[in-house]
């Protein structure tokens, strides 16, 4: 059975992320109504060797990514939408040797900006890590998406 056309495109969408694939971040689910990624613990990307908490940096990058593609789950196409706010509240850090989860969904969508919030936990939504909300610019699709396919009278 084939995985649905929204977590194709978001796992497209995140395996041309460099940073993404040095920290294992992977599609956990995606649907319309909202995008989980999973960040994997490692020693790697610990902020304090003495708890072994995770490095607010990499909850960061996670919230980020998470929220940038949430943006597939409700467009028709991919388009290129950069980042241009972010703010993310840490509620408690993230406890050692588990995994991170970031959800987002994108709440409003305008012709040019996408306005995202979404949350990070571990073994429960209910008790985030961070609730994180973000904006998003629509720049539409990418160039070489949007010629005219050769063979369509050329």
């Amino acid at each position: 059975m084939s995985e649905s056309p929204i977590v194709e495109r978001a796992q497209r969408f995140l395996s041309v992320l460099r940073h993404c694939q040095v920290l294992g971040i992977s599609v956990h689910s995606a649907e319309p109504e909202g995008l989980v990624l999973r960040l994997p613990y490692s020693e790697q990307i610990v902020g304090n060797p003495e708890t072994g908490v995770i490095h607010g940096g990499a909850i960061t990058t996670l919230m980020d990514t998470t929220c940038g593609i949430s943006t597939v789950c409700v467009l028709p196409e991919f388009e290129i939408c950069p980042t241009l706010d972010l703010r993310i509240d840490y509620m408690r850090p993230a406890e050692p040797n588990k995994d991170v989860f970031g959800f987002a969904e994108c709440y409003r969508v305008t012709e040019t900006i996408i306005f995202t919030r979404g949350y990070a936990y571990q073994d429960n939504p209910d008790e985030p890590i961070a609730h994180v909300v973000g904006a998003f610019m629509r720049m539409g699709k990418p160039a070489d998406l949007q010629r005219p396919s050769k063979g369509a009278g050329q």
